[in-house]
């Protein structure tokens, strides 16, 4: 689950990690509120507005309705009303959210933090992740602050940092003065990325998260070091301990066909092709995708009906699929282990009868318990459902209805 960049800050905060400050708005008259609040709790006279939407990317995007940076800097109180206006509402255009955008609802009123002192201010990126190849937690830091780390990792791969972690241990004082060390700070800096890189991590684990990333972290021109953006996932398998992040899920964020069939207990992600597919299983789920790119289709979703699949579940998943234009056939496969073919077959055409018009023909390939009981119920239906009982068979149908 992503989380905002202003909801990710407060988290941090919590855990002891310095940050920019800075008030969510929902309309201009509200950021004007907050920019006045702002300048009174930090003195900052300049402020940065920062488009919330859940993709990266935001400084370099466009808003379509008035070719407004999904990022800009208001350096007088008047400017922040009007240029809050220009981007709440409108529909940002990043690298990430392809050529569709994202609605803004919400702006952050961001305190300066890049003020004249001793010295220069210094942007670095860093992240904690987990590394699924060793099993461990990893710590990855660039002296390149500011940019995308892919872009970094391909021309500048010696500037990037690594450092992991065993979880069973937890981050190490040495690892810290490490990474700090590596990222050339010395004196007062060097003491305050240490600090700030083990609150980072204490917040990492403290939250079940399976990443954070903070680009840039800055260190600012009085060696005070702090995240400026931030980027937070929790992992959706652990929010039932975590019940207020989970609180702060933004449904208008999500696809409505991921939230819809999440409420129904499928596991569904939408894709741009033209089979809709369901299936009970992750792996054959994949194996699924495949058949169906051999077959000359593309799969238009993956989805998940689990083991106990019966015909509720077979229902919310068909009004899923049937909700997305592109989908120009159905394949249905269902191994037959927890759950009996033959309750599955009853469960489509049950499924079928009571969605009514599906103008789109079904295949449904059976294998496992009671795989031919299952494919008579199909070929006796008298519906548009097509049995079949090998991959190979499974594929002609589906070729076939293309």
């Amino acid at each position: 689950m992503n989380i905002h960049e202003y909801q990710a800050k407060e988290v941090l905060k919590g855990y002891g990690v310095r940050i920019q400050e800075g008030i969510v708005a929902s309309s201009p008259e509200e950021a004007h509120e907050a920019a006045v609040k702002l300048n009174a709790q930090t003195g900052t006279s300049w402020f940065v507005i920062k488009a919330q939407i859940h993709a990266g990317g935001r400084g370099k995007g466009e808003v379509k309705e008035t070719g407004s940076r999904g990022v800009v800097l208001a350096k007088k109180l008047e400017d922040v009303k009007e240029k809050s206006a220009a981007i709440l509402g409108g529909t940002l255009v990043t690298i990430q959210t392809g050529a569709e955008g994202k609605k803004v609802n919400k702006v952050l009123i961001a305190e300066d933090v890049y003020y004249p002192g001793a010295s220069e201010p210094k942007e670095y990126y860093m992240s904690i992740l987990l590394d699924r190849a060793t099993g461990s937690n990893v710590i990855m830091a660039s002296t390149e602050g500011g940019m995308d780390i892919e872009e970094v990792a391909e021309h500048h791969p010696e500037k990037i940092i690594k450092e992991w972690i065993d979880p069973k241990v937890g981050l190490q004082g040495f690892q810290a003065r490490k990474v700090a060390f590596k990222l050339g700070l010395t004196g007062t800096a060097h003491k305050e990325m240490v600090k700030f890189i083990g609150s980072l991590y204490a917040a990492y684990v403290g939250t079940d998260s399976s990443q954070f990333e903070i680009n840039p972290v800055l260190k600012t021109s009085d060696d005070k070091i702090l995240a400026v953006d931030a980027k937070v996932n929790v992992d959706d398998n652990a929010l039932y301990r975590q019940p207020k992040l989970a609180e702060l899920r933004d449904l208008a964020e999500e696809d409505p066909l991921e939230v819809e069939a999440g409420e129904s207990g499928l596991n569904y992600v939408k894709l741009d092709g033209n089979v809709g597919c369901m299936v009970n299983g992750a792996g054959l789920a994949m194996a699924t995708m495949d058949m169906i790119k051999l077959s000359g289709g593309e799969p238009a979703n993956f989805l998940d009906v689990g083991g106990g699949a019966n015909a509720t579940t077979v229902e919310a998943g068909f009004r899923i699929i049937l909700k997305d234009p592109n989908v120009k056939a159905i394949l249905i496969n269902v191994f037959g282990g927890i759950v009996r073919c033959d309750r599955i077959a009853n469960g489509v055409v049950e499924a079928y009868k009571s969605i009514g018009d599906i103008r789109v023909p079904i295949i449904v390939r059976l294998q496992g318990t009671n795989a031919a009981e299952g494919a008579k119920i199909i070929d006796d239906s008298g519906l548009k459902v097509f049995s079949a009982i090998t991959l190979k068979e499974a594929a002609e149908r589906v070729k076939a209805a293309l």
